[in-house]
């Protein structure tokens, strides 16, 4: 991957430098940002293929920076953070993060984690990624969920979850699974975030499946299928 672009946002400059060094010494482009007003202003403008986003920052903080580029770009975001917390690990998922470093890190660990990302993110757009049902329409291509005919909002993660799920029919996946093949990453801690995804997708999901052939469901003390009949 040439002339891939990194935006990293952090108020500490110590750790901006330490990893604009790293990464331009692995061939990356990258934009410096001190603040999260800052960090949107240098989105826009830099055009980033991937963010390195901290959570405390000054003027805006991580969160809402992540939640105000995820409303219009699925451009990969990694959280580097200080705050290891199960708790803020789930906020960054559900907010859309792709991963998730704390701080102190590896250089080489953060440097192995944007190529894994970057990968995962080319591999999903590179080509037409779609799978249909009746009344319902995944397309991962153009990141568009469509439920009886209607375009449905969703966050790139649910898309991806539901995709993950329904490419894979009456497959029943743990939420450990379901964290490392749609998250991309081994995630340690409460899986909650898998719940709250798939709670979300089935309020969008409900009056499709009452009256189609699939149904998303819960297979207890273990995890999730999409099931078709």
């Amino acid at each position: 991957m040439e002339n891939i672009k990194i935006l990293i946002a952090d108020d500490n400059k110590n750790i901006c430098e330490l990893l604009k060094l790293y990464l331009e010494k692995e061939n990356f482009i990258t934009a410096v940002a001190y603040n999260g007003v800052q960090a949107l202003k240098l989105f826009d403008e830099f055009d980033p293929d991937l963010v390195l986003l901290d959570v405390m920052m000054p003027e805006m903080d991580g969160w809402q920076v992540c939640r105000t580029i995820r409303k219009n770009s699925n451009v990969p975001v990694i959280m580097v953070t200080a705050k290891g917390e199960t708790f803020d690990k789930v906020l960054g998922l559900d907010l859309g993060a792709d991963d998730y470093i704390v701080k102190p890190f590896d250089t080489k660990e953060v440097v192995a984690r944007i190529n894994a990302v970057l990968r995962r993110f080319n591999n999903a757009t590179g080509s037409i990624k779609e799978v249909k049902y009746d009344n319902l329409v995944v397309n991962l291509t153009n990141y568009e969920l469509r439920v009886c005919g209607k375009l449905v909002d969703a966050p790139p993660k649910e898309m991806e979850l539901l995709y993950h799920l329904a490419s894979n029919p009456n497959r029943v996946f743990t939420r450990d699974q379901l964290l490392d093949e749609v998250w991309g990453f081994e995630y340690y801690g409460d899986s909650r975030t898998v719940d709250v995804h798939i709670k979300r997708l089935r309020e969008k999901l409900d009056a499709a499946s009452e009256i189609s052939n699939w149904s998303l469901k819960t297979v207890w003390g273990v995890g999730y299928k999409f099931e078709v009949q």
